[in-house]
C-alpha cells in the first residue's frame, strides 16, 4: 500500500483519481494548491506525488508555470518521492523529465488502469 498525495485544482478529477487509488488499497491525501502540496510534503507523509501541471495563477487562470514551480519546490525541499505529472500538454515537461525532476508524464485523460500501473511501478510499497 502506498501513501499518495494527489495535487490538482480540478475537484472532480481529483476526487475520481482518489476513489480509484483508494479502491486499490492506497492511502490518499489531497491538495488543491501548490502551497498545500508543499505543506503536505514537508510532513514527510507521501511516498508518491501525482499532480496536475496547470494550477490557477493569481489572476485565476490555468497556468503551467504554477505546476513547474511546484515541481522545483518539491525537489528544492529535498523530497525524493517520485512525481507523476498529468497533463494535456506533455511537451511542456520534457526538460523537467530529462532533469529527473519528474518520474513520469501521463497525458490526460488517464485511464484508471494506466494510473494504477504507474503507481505500482513507482511507489515504494
Amino acid at each position: 500500500m502506498s501513501r499518495i498525495l494527489l495535487a490538482d485544482d480540478d475537484f472532480v478529477g481529483l476526487d475520481l483519481r482518489k476513489q480509484v487509488l483508494e479502491s486499490a488499497g492506497h492511502e490518499v491525501a489531497v491538495a488543491f494548491t501548490p502551497a498545500q502540496t508543499l505543506r503536505q510534503l514537508e510532513r514527510g507523509w507521501a511516498n508518491l506525488v501525482i499532480m496536475d501541471l496547470r494550477f490557477l495563477n493569481a489572476a485565476g487562470e490555468p497556468d503551467s508555470r504554477e505546476g513547474m514551480s511546484l515541481i522545483r519546490g518539491i525537489r528544492e525541499r529535498g523530497c525524493a518521492a517520485p512525481v507523476v505529472v498529468l497533463s494535456g500538454w506533455p511537451e511542456e515537461l520534457y526538460g523537467q523529465a530529462e532533469e529527473k525532476m519528474v518520474s513520469r508524464v501521463m497525458v490526460k485523460p488517464v485511464a484508471s488502469r494506466e494510473l494504477l500501473e504507474a503507481v505500482e511501478e513507482l511507489a515504494l510499497v
